[in-house]
This record gives C-alpha cells, structure tokens and sequence, in this order.
C-alpha cells in the first residue's frame, strides 16, 4: 500500500504548500472531509477524476498526481515537449525557436544540484494583492445635468439676505 501512502503524502505535502485546509481543499475539490483524509492517510485510491479535481483545487498539473497514484509513468525528458512544439502548425518558426529555449531554460533552473529534476508540482501563486496591483484610475467626475443646474440657479436667487437681531430667549423645560 505504499503508493497510496506517498499519493496522500504528495496530497497532503501540497495542500500545506498552498496554505489550504483539508476542509477547504475538500469543499473546493467537491469531495467529503472523510473522503480526503483517508485518501491523505493512504486508505483509499481515488479515481482519475478525483485527483484532477483535486489537482484543479491545489492549482498543480494532474498529471503529477497521475504520477505518485502510478496511473502514469513519469516523463525522463522533453522529448515529447519539443515533438509537439515542432508539429504545430500555428506556431512559426521563430516562435517554435523561442518556446524551445524558454522551455530548456526552466528545465535547466528546475535541476537541484544533484542533477535530479526537482517535483514540478507546485501551487501557482495567488493572484496580486490589491497593494502589488496596478492603481485603478478613476472616471472623472460627471457634469450635473441642465436640470440640476436650473434649480441649483432658482435657489440661489431667491436667498434673502437676514437681518441681525437678537434671538428671543425661550424657557427651557427643566
């Protein structure tokens, strides 16, 4: 029962990453709380769409779980990376050029110093604060309709001025 062990490892590993609860990862993966944590112990063995659905909510690749389940063997290489870069047909030559080296370059800063490609998996960042996003510009202000500034013009021209006089004392209830 290893395998199952190392998945709800993986599962679990990830899920504190991502700062999530296990009630939270459940509710937003649409399984029961009882139903995760016995897939975190290593009790039961999801399905495949279980684990994409809780791959969607962690924000990590399915085929990475696919991976610790067994379901799928790991890839050793880019080689169907640079296959299917160089069969598409909307892509130009320059672009396939370009999507080449950026895809080398993460392969190559992803290596620890081992030599071994570390787990790919990782929670996606979450999207900027309102701090770290770009200022929201406000409209201008509006101009007040004719309406409102012939009433604001009747008001003005009916104000009298008034005279100073002393104010009548008035008895205070007690």
């Amino acid at each position: 029962m290893q395998p199952l062990r190392n998945l709800g490892d993986y599962i679990r590993d990830q899920r504190i990453l991502s700062e999530t609860s296990l009630r939270q990862l459940a509710a937003a993966a649409g399984v029961s709380n009882p139903y995760l944590s016995q897939i975190e112990r290593g009790l039961r063995k999801p399905s495949a769409e279980i684990l994409q659905q809780i791959a969607k909510a962690l924000r990590i690749s399915a085929e990475a779980l696919y991976v610790q389940a067994g379901m799928l063997d790991e890839r050793v290489g880019g080689a169907e990376v640079a296959t299917a870069i160089h069969a598409d047909s909307a892509l130009t030559e320059r672009q396939k050029q370009v999507l080449l080296e950026i895809y080398d370059s993460f392969c190559k800063e992803n290596e620890s110093p081992s030599g071994a490609p570390t787990p790919t998996a990782t929670p996606t960042p979450p999207p900027p604060s309102p701090a770290t996003a770009p200022p929201h510009q406000p409209a201008p202000p509006k101009k007040a309709p004719k309406a409102v500034k012939a009433v604001k013009a009747t008001k003005a021209a009916k104000t009298v001025p008034v005279k100073n006089t002393p104010a009548k004392h008035q008895p205070t209830a007690e």
